[in-house]
């Protein structure tokens, strides 16, 4: 159902022709190994360390301003770059030690593969190919844009416009799938559809207000219900 609208999800014009997936919080839970990578570096450059719990809520902007909200620093302070440095060197060391892929999200991508599958994230490019190679995940995708790829990330439009460049399509044929705000903003910015997922990170307050499309409990749902997208 759309938020605040029980009649169902917004019809726009024109059909799908690609569906395009965030990934911490949509289709895995890693936030046990982004908050130990996120001490691992706090702890190495003596500030004091943060709950698992309250480093998923700076999940979503990327490494660099995760950092900074965990070490309660400016994002232009120098002191975040051997922060970055060591918080990545040990997330590529230890890419899926604790990260599940969510339940769903496997069976989604293998009902959605008859149209072209691709990833935005903004985990920085050399922790996200190692994640889905661990997770088992990185065959689905035709295209990933990761944080870094690009000058900007998410919410700007660019990622996902740049990916519906490679898949030569329009961003209007696209739908971003994730579970923050910044997914559904990217999405509107590109003029792309969204579909809002429950139980990410960040809970679903944020996300609402965004106001996705479509809004869903778990990633069970998605083919059945973004089905009718695709029909002309």
């Amino acid at each position: 159902m759309a938020p605040g609208a029980p009649g169902g999800p917004v019809r726009l014009p024109g059909p799908l022709r690609a569906v395009v997936f965030d990934l911490d919080g949509t289709l895995i839970d890693s936030r046990l190994d982004i908050a130990a990578a996120a001490n691992h570096a706090l702890r190495a450059h003596a500030f004091p360390t943060v709950s698992t719990a309250e480093v998923a809520t700076y999940v979503g902007d990327g490494a660099r301003l995760l950092l900074a909200r965990a070490a309660r620093l400016d994002p232009s302070d120098t002191r975040l770059e051997p922060l970055l440095h060591t918080f990545l060197a040990y997330y590529a060391a230890h890419p899926a030690d604790h990260s599940q892929v969510l339940p769903g999200a496997r069976e989604a991508l293998i009902a959605l593969a008859r149209w072209p599958l691709a990833l935005c994230t903004n985990k920085p490019r050399s922790i996200t190919d190692a994640v889905l190679l661990a997770l088992g995940l990185a065959a689905h995708f035709s295209v990933v844009v990761a944080g870094g790829d690009l000058p900007k990330n998410k919410p700007d439009p660019l990622p996902l416009r740049s990916i519906a460049e490679r898949l030569g399509l329009r961003p209007a044929e696209l739908v971003l799938v994730g579970d923050g705000q910044q997914d559904v903003r990217c999405a509107k910015a590109a003029g792309a559809r969204s579909v809002g997922v429950a139980g990410g990170l960040q809970g679903s307050e944020l996300l609402l207000a965004a106001a996705p499309d479509l809004f869903l409990p778990s990633l069970v749902e998605l083919p059945a219900a973004i089905a009718p997208w695709f029909t002309p």
